[in-house]
């Protein structure tokens, strides 16, 4: 429910802007149109942390059953919305934000709660599950998003009620805290400076994406420049600070413990990766591929998740088989594999021509969505299991934000290189095709040199991309019926497009494919299977084998240093 969320209203974006009477591509609104996608994610990864901290401190169990509480009545607000215009787009930007506290709320203890519940060797599959469903969320929410906005924009959001009751309900009755938890004074000062330090980045690059002074993309805008290096400089400032305070937001000396350090870096790129493929196969899909083969551009959102299903079939396939196998045979060699298949699967990609076959392109997704769930499932238990019980909380929410500010920036990265792109290329051919259509060449020269990004989210949300691009000028109006036929049709903006979109998409793949073989580097460092346990009482330098929680034998020598005094952890071979 949380992780559907953060895609369902991409694709009924237009019918939620309809249903408020605000056109989202107006240049005064393409604000409101990126704080509706990428808003709800910021939220998320900006207070993970600190409420993953506050599980453990005051039960995991009360902040997760409190999170269906927050997330069902803000679904409800949403769902509510009684104004129109900017005001009604404020309103539902206002609660997107409330509805993604309440997302927090579970994703940063959810796993925490799968860690105390199972034994170290079933983790893996219990963790599987839980990451698999989170992340085919993110693709069933395109899906969702079309169906419902088809029938009413509202119920995008009222779909979230029914099981945000149910979930509430069964939360309160059926959980338990069996986490010993640990009261703590709260770092104020960690918080604020942890949410300015992430959040100014994510704000920096959510308006990198929008053009200024002449350009593009906003990174010459110097209030980006500024949130960039100012939030890099608090987090830097964070992590300092958070080592000399007695009991911090976050342990950062849990970064010392190899697995943790290196499955979450993984995490971060492997987020990357992913986060761009969803945007990149839409616009793929509804801006080029679907209105060649003669779905109406109208459709091709709601078409474009259902032709993306094999990316899902991957996930759900891959995630709790490599989740079990990793039990058994330790989750380095599946979670590495993932992200090697997740490279070819770009590479793949980047060799199809715009104009595709489908099975070759199904077959290629396909395997992207299995490597990523090869990765997924391993990785979060390899994170999990390799950190003190007492903060698997914050630790969950140190995950669930490096995951959450991936997919926030892959939003900012893609889009923009995919818009550099676009600039060096796409000017000189829609100049050529406008005027072939009797397009006055100055109207011609002006549409050509609109910053992309307009087209692109044109192409995302479903409008004719050259009917919006035209309307303002009032060209469409002086030209032969036969010339707007051709010019709005299905044909001529897909063949017009195609090899300048093709030239942004290697380049974005190609980036793809780098974070990801970047990425398995990292895991296939990430050391041998690894359990922290704090029953067992250290033992270091005495070369002898001790127990751990699968009642294997393990080397006491060499582990990673403790954190605050807490047992020695142990490394299963």
């Amino acid at each position: 429910m949380a992780t559907i969320d953060a895609s369902i209203v991409i694709i009924a974006m237009p019918a939620i802007f309809r249903g408020i009477h605000l056109n989202p591509l107006d240049p005064g609104n393409i604000s409101y149109l990126l704080w509706m996608i990428i808003g709800y994610l910021l939220v998320q990864s900006v207070l993970v942390v600190t409420l993953g901290r506050l599980g453990d401190m005051f039960g995991r169990v009360k902040i997760y059953n409190l999170g269906f509480v927050v997330f069902t009545l803000a679904s409800i607000a949403l769902s509510l919305d009684p104004l129109i215009g900017a005001a009604g787009a404020m309103w539902l930007i206002g609660w997107r934000f409330a509805q993604a506290f309440g997302g927090a709320m579970l994703m940063s203890n959810s796993a925490a709660i799968l860690t105390d519940a199972f034994p170290a060797n079933q983790r893996g599959m219990a963790l599987g599950i839980n990451q698999i469903a989170g992340i085919s969320g993110q693709f069933v929410g395109l899906l969702l998003g079309g169906l419902l906005a088809a029938w009413d924009w509202r119920l995008v959001f009222w779909v979230n009620v029914p099981i945000g009751v149910f979930g509430t309900v069964w939360a309160y009755k059926s959980l338990r805290e069996i986490a010993t938890t640990r009261r703590a004074r709260i770092d104020w000062v960690g918080n604020v400076m942890f949410v300015v330090g992430l959040g100014a980045p994510l704000v920096a690059i959510t308006y990198g994406i929008q053009p200024y002074g002449g350009h593009a993309t906003g990174w010459t805008n110097p209030w980006i420049i500024a949130g960039l290096a100012g939030g890099a400089a608090v987090l830097v400032a964070f992590c300092v600070i958070e080592t000399k305070i007695a009991e911090p937001m976050f342990q950062m000396s849990l970064f010392k413990i190899r697995a943790f350090a290196a499955g979450n870096l993984a995490s971060l790129l492997g987020a990357i990766a992913r986060g761009g493929l969803q945007f990149m196969l839409v616009i793929w899909l509804a801006g080029i591929w679907l209105p060649l083969h003669g779905y109406d551009f109208s459709v091709t959102p709601l078409w474009a998740g259902i032709y993306m299903l094999p990316l899902t079939a991957g996930f759900l396939i891959a995630g709790p088989i490599s989740g079990t196998l990793s039990d058994r045979y330790g989750p380095r060699p599946f979670a590495t594999a993932g992200l090697v298949l997740a490279a070819l699967c770009f590479g793949g990609l980047m060799l199809l021509p715009v104009n595709f076959s489908y099975w070759a392109f199904a077959l290629l997704i396909f395997g992207n969505g299995v490597g990523s769930g090869l990765f997924a499932s391993p990785n979060t238990s390899a994170i999990m299991s390799a950190v003190p019980a007492r903060h698997r909380g914050s630790a969950s929410g140190m995950r669930s934000t490096f995951q959450n500010s991936g997919m926030s920036l892959s939003i900012g990265i893609f889009f923009s290189l995919m818009i550099a792109g676009l600039a060096s290329t796409l000017p000189r051919t829609l100049t050529a095709g406008l005027t072939a259509q009797g397009v006055p060449a100055a109207v011609a020269t002006q549409v050509s040199h609109l910053p992309p990004v307009s087209t692109m989210f044109a192409a995302l949300l479903g409008y004719n991309p050259v009917r919006n691009l035209l309307t303002p000028s009032g060209a469409l109006q002086h030209l032969p019926a036969s010339h707007v036929a051709v010019l709005t049709g299905r044909q001529f903006f897909p063949h017009l497009i195609s090899a300048p979109f093709h030239h942004g998409l290697v380049i974005v793949f190609t980036a793809a494919a780098v974070m990801s073989v970047t990425g398995a580097v990292i895991s296939l460092l990430r050391g041998k299977r690894f359990y922290y346990d704090d029953t067992v009482p250290a033992a270091a330098g005495s070369g002898t084998m001790v127990p751990n929680v699968l009642g294997l034998p393990s080397p006491a020598g060499d582990p990673p240093a403790p954190v605050n005094g807490a047992p020695a952890p142990r490394r299963v071979n």
